[in-house]
């Protein structure tokens, strides 16, 4: 067996399963769900008619770089989000369909990484888990940068010393970040781009919360718009990755796409080919509908925002409470341990959120997510506006 696998933490809701197991909510309230950001809003039914439409090509194998109506549409829709030059992007050299963000974010470490050359992999602190277990069974050594308040959520790559960028093979960003929302900007993500070039390291870029967003004036900028807007339209060292689960209110559908750098693409290309990881033909006709219509992403985004408003109204007496500029996560500071925090909360009030340190690591002195929990805002407006009043209680009663 690979030994790297001994070396695996157990995954968030692994913990937190153990972490509520011995607790007894009333019978009375049923249970909310805020701990696991899944999308609760419905699928768009032109994307599930697409699918079932589609249904008998199961009898064709699919190629691993998808079609080429795919890739041409995810290309329309790169350029066009994130103001990318019109012949920037070759649907046959820049793009690859993926089977959701999360295999694929796994997957490339496992490609990108020489572990003959004593690598380190650096990325945000708290994280999204997938970027560690990636980067231990690739056999690199990990090295977190950490995002607290006093950094305004965002990673603090100020305080990357020389020596580390210089032995850093990949970093991971999340921007828009889960948990907090923060949003990396064009000049951070540019100076990355600097420091990718001086140092020789590739950048992932995970924008699967890109389309989440409180101000329809102001997306988020994206890696590949901030190496255009340098005039890199080869996009050297940067990969991104988006997804259609939180756009599209479509995690099952496993879908979304990898883009950039054409010669990492090739060789990321060669690896999923033996990887075995096609995307199935009628996941690949729906996903071709979704990339193309944006009328469902703004209702998406209006949705959240009646979340946010009607939560914090009703929390922000009790708790201190900064919205995030994008994602559907509350990313608040608890009065007591998360942990206890947390159990507490889902043992009197049958709500279940996700302790901070389950998503963070002791690094640097500090635990970025030492007395902090996650809220998900996917569940439906009645649900999140009841779970709020019963935080509220909860906190309340402490």
């Amino acid at each position: 067996m690979n030994p790297d696998l001994e070396k695996l933490q157990p995954y968030p809701f692994e913990k937190l399963a153990q972490l509520k197991a011995s607790c007894q909510p009333p019978h009375d309230l049923k249970h909310i769900a805020l701990s696991i950001g899944e999308p609760k809003h419905s699928t768009p039914d032109f994307i599930s008619s697409e699918f079932t439409k589609n249904i008998g090509s199961l009898t064709n194998y699919p190629l691993t770089r998808g079609t080429d109506e795919l890739r041409a549409a995810i290309t329309e829709w790169l350029c066009n989000r994130f103001n990318l030059p019109e012949k920037s992007l070759d649907l046959n050299k820049n793009i690859i369909p993926v089977n959701g963000t999360r295999e694929a974010l796994f997957a490339f470490a496992q490609c990108l990484i020489d572990r003959k050359k004593d690598p380190l992999v650096l990325m945000p602190n708290p994280f999204y888990q997938i970027y560690e277990g990636a980067a231990t069974l690739s056999g690199a050594t990990i090295w977190f940068i950490n995002a607290t308040r006093e950094t305004g959520y965002l990673p603090d790559f100020s305080q990357v010393p020389d020596e580390i960028w210089q032995q850093c093979q990949l970093l991971y960003i999340c921007s828009p970040g889960n948990p907090t929302g923060a949003v990396i900007d064009t000049p951070a993500l540019q100076n990355l781009i600097g420091l990718a070039d001086k140092h020789d390291f590739v950048i992932a870029s995970d924008e699967c919360y890109s389309e989440l967003y409180s101000d329809e004036k102001s997306p988020p900028p994206g890696l590949l718009g901030a190496a255009a807007a340098m005039g890199r339209t080869d996009y050297s060292r940067c990969i991104v990755f988006h997804s259609l689960s939180k756009r599209s209110n479509a995690p099952g559908l496993r879908s979304g796409f990898v883009a950039g750098d054409a010669a990492i693409i090739r060789q990321f290309l060669l690896f999923r080919t033996y990887h075995g990881c096609a995307m199935p033909l009628p996941t690949q006709m729906a996903s071709l509908q979704a990339w193309k219509d944006e009328s469902h992403v703004v209702k998406n985004r209006r949705l959240y925002r009646e979340k946010f408003k009607a939560v914090a109204k009703i929390l922000s007496p009790v708790i201190s409470l900064e919205l995030p500029p994008a994602g559907f996560y509350l990313w608040i500071k608890t009065p007591i341990s998360d942990t206890e925090f947390s159990r507490r909360l889902f043992n009197r009030q049958n709500v279940t959120v996700l302790p901070g340190t389950f998503l963070s690591r002791n690094a640097h002195g500090v635990n970025p997510g030492e007395n902090r929990v996650r809220i998900a805002l996917v569940a439906d407006l009645d649900e999140c506006i009841e779970a709020a009043y019963r935080i509220k209680a909860f906190i309340v009663s402490l």
